[in-house]
């Protein structure tokens, strides 16, 4: 996939990965990079372009879809932690949020922007996810299972838009150095690592990213069988 030229859209692109995801693009001679935010965003370079996009709202999806018919890269990045629902105690309202936010909304979001991507010759679709697509964590049980949710659906969009020609890509990561991760103090990778990483990655059309050594290992056990 060539960066250079290329017209980008990264969702959830005020802060965090986002943010770098959209500054690494435009790094790699990205022509244009629309940063898709639920608010009002401040354009600090040239080729960056607020987009307000709610990714579980279907009425501002369609309005981006129809603003933003020149893109060729879509990063699928907003999310959100759910992290106040507990496994035995407490409401699930964190954990339904972090289901539509990371799994639903990045299903609406491709569904609406994978035409557009065939439409000007397939490009990629990248996905961010985590470690915790493959590790069950009963501290925050409604986050892990909305990214193993999301897991699932970038190896169904992978299949589905081949034949488009898009490459779908999907990152895996730790503990980032992010506002989400704020409540540890794991050892964390930063989120320029991760954005340069991804970028790799589509430059020479691969298809999964593993940002880290914790990451890499969770990986790698998942065909050990289960302790008890």
């Amino acid at each position: 996939m060539e960066i250079r030229g290329s017209v980008a859209l990264v969702t959830g692109a005020d802060r965090g990965i986002g943010r770098e995801f959209a500054r690494a693009l435009l790094d790699r001679g990205a022509g244009k990079v629309y940063a898709g935010t639920r608010g009002s965003a401040s354009v600090s370079r040239e080729n960056l372009s607020p987009l307000r996009l709610d990714v579980t709202d279907p009425e501002e999806i369609a309005a981006a879809a129809a603003a933003a018919g020149d893109v060729t890269i879509l990063i699928n990045n907003a999310g959100v932690g759910g992290f106040s629902t507990k496994l035995f105690e407490g409401s699930m309202d964190g954990a339904r949020e972090a289901m539509e936010v990371n799994y639903f909304g990045t299903w609406a979001v491709s569904r609406a922007f994978a035409p557009i991507l065939a439409r000007n010759g397939g490009g990629a679709l990248v996905n961010m996810l985590s470690t915790a697509s493959w590790a069950s964590r009963p501290d925050y049980p409604g986050y892990a299972a909305s990214k193993a949710a999301q897991w699932s659906l970038t190896g169904a969009l992978r299949e589905a838009l081949r034949a488009q020609g898009t490459l779908v890509v999907g990152v895996h990561a730790g503990f980032v150095a992010t506002e989400l991760s704020s409540f540890t103090d794991a050892p964390k990778i930063s989120a320029a690592d991760v954005a340069e990483q991804t970028m790799d990655a589509l430059e020479n059309d691969r298809v999964e990213v593993l940002t880290d050594e914790r990451t890499r290992q969770v990986k790698s056990a998942l065909s050990q069988p289960l302790d008890h």
